[in-house]
């Protein structure tokens, strides 16, 4: 599941904690520190009302956070509650463009990542002309899964990732990432099959009527929006045609105008208008229950771990029900206990 951490923080944490009781296994939340809520924060919260649930960004950057205080942040959550983090991190968005800074350089996302994974995994690290270490972090774990879109993006997510964390559930443009993560891990000398794959995506469960389907794609729309706007950086950079960027993935930002961030990630979102219903119905997990399963295991046969719920829209008690009593149990179906 993935939440944003707006406020009241406790209705985030009852959300978190309900998702341990349906079955899911990690809650994310997004990282804007203007726009929402402090993340890390409401993390201690949520690891001390839940049990087994791993918890982390969806995703931080290492722009407006100090890459030695991340760690630390990190660790001492681990410390306190078992190693239940996870960071994802990619190179910024929201969070530093509503101050006006710009994404980090591929470069310095591989640097950042080099800092901060040893340091929150217990080992020491050079820094700034400094070997530097957490001296009571020694048990700390903590993986990163990157967050990636492009070509490049998902070549560093190959080299030194421990997973990918891909923002839409598109079955084609699925496919074309993990391929070019795998082909990338190969390429340095890594295991592929050692890289988790993380699908994230609006999941909206509707009652098969027309009007549901309606409703659905419109509260869901403001994710076209949001991931038109990493698009369009990517376009910016390799074009629309060649073999670079996927047109499944660049053709539809052709009537994009802008970005409002005080609308990021909210639905009713007025510059999401240019989203086609189709990109919608693509990008999301939309319908009936049987839909949504049938979804999931196409992702799952591409090669997809976890598919992670974003949870922004008008129903989420309800999806959270849903995805608990009917999904879960089917698609992280159980073996018998006698044969």
């Amino acid at each position: 599941m993935v939440l944003q951490t707006d406020p009241p923080a406790w209705r985030v944490i009852d959300l978190a904690r309900q998702a341990e009781t349906y079955g899911f296994s990690h809650v994310w939340t997004f990282d804007s520190h203007l726009l929402w809520q402090e993340p890390f924060v409401i993390y201690s919260q949520i690891l001390s009302a839940t049990h087994r649930v791993l918890v982390g960004p969806m995703v931080t950057n290492p722009a407006t956070r100090d890459w030695t205080v991340t760690a630390s942040l990190f660790a001492t959550l681990n410390d306190m509650f078992g190693n239940r983090t996870i960071c994802g991190i990619g190179r910024g968005d929201s969070a530093v463009r509503v101050i006006n800074g710009k994404p980090v350089t591929l470069a310095t996302l591989r640097d950042a990542i080099n800092v901060i994974r040893p340091l929150a995994n217990g080992e020491s690290v050079v820094h700034r002309g400094n070997e530097l270490r957490l001296p009571w972090g020694s048990a700390s774990r903590l993986p990163i899964w990157v967050a990636a879109y492009g070509p490049k993006a998902l070549a560093l997510t190959g080299e030194v990732a421990d997973g990918f964390i891909l923002q839409l559930a598109d079955p084609d443009i699925t496919a074309w990432s993990i391929a070019a993560v795998r082909r990338a891990a190969v390429e340095a000398g890594r295991d592929p099959a050692a890289l988790k794959i993380c699908v994230a995506a609006p999941a909206y469960v509707t009652d098969g009527s027309a009007a549901g389907a309606r409703h659905a794609i419109e509260q869901c729309r403001w994710f076209g929006g949001m991931v038109g706007n990493h698009v369009a950086d990517i376009v910016a950079r390799y074009g629309t045609a060649g073999a670079d960027v996927p047109k499944a993935l660049s053709d539809y930002i052709a009537g994009r105008e802008g970005y409002d961030y005080n609308a990021h990630g909210k639905a009713g979102s007025s510059h999401t208008d240019f989203v086609p219903d189709e990109v919608i119905e693509r990008f999301c997990l939309l319908g009936p229950v049987a839909r949504h399963i049938e979804r999931l295991e196409e992702l799952r046969g591409l090669g997809v771990d976890q598919f992670a719920v974003y949870l922004q829209h008008d129903a989420k008690d309800s999806t959270l029900a849903a995805y608990g009593e009917q999904v879960i149990p089917v698609v992280n179906a159980r073996g018998a206990a006698r044969t």
